[in-house]
């Protein structure tokens, strides 16, 4: 019998599209940059050693999961951490910590 997935509600598609924008290198890479500082793309692509297109694939994946924040001035785009959303995944991950040791399963019956 093939079951169905559930879908996913509101909460855990932002849970799951955050911790899916954390699974590439390279954007781990653009956050770490984000950290000193909000950085416009011209700033990322030197730093990163990365075209202008492939950076803005990252970046659209960053904020799609809410994890970056951009601002234009002028001509300028300028990305920044959206601190909140970090929370948000923190707090999820959190509920593991307080976890007790997990009940084996019970015997299946026939």
């Amino acid at each position: 019998m093939i079951q169905r997935r559930a879908s996913l509600s509101e909460p855990e598609t932002e849970i799951a599209l955050g911790f899916h924008a954390l699974s590439e290198p390279i954007r781990l890479q653009v956050l770490e940059h984000l950290k000193i500082q909000e950085l416009c793309v011209c700033d990322l692509c030197d730093r990163l050693e990365l075209s202008p297109s492939k950076l803005s694939f990252h970046l659209k994946t960053l904020r799609q999961a809410g994890l970056v924040q951009s601002r234009q001035q002028g001509r300028w785009v300028y990305y920044s951490l959206n601190i909140p959303q970090f929370q948000i995944l923190e707090g999820y991950l959190n509920q593991y910590r307080s976890l007790d040791a997990i009940r084996p399963a019970q015997p299946c019956s026939p």
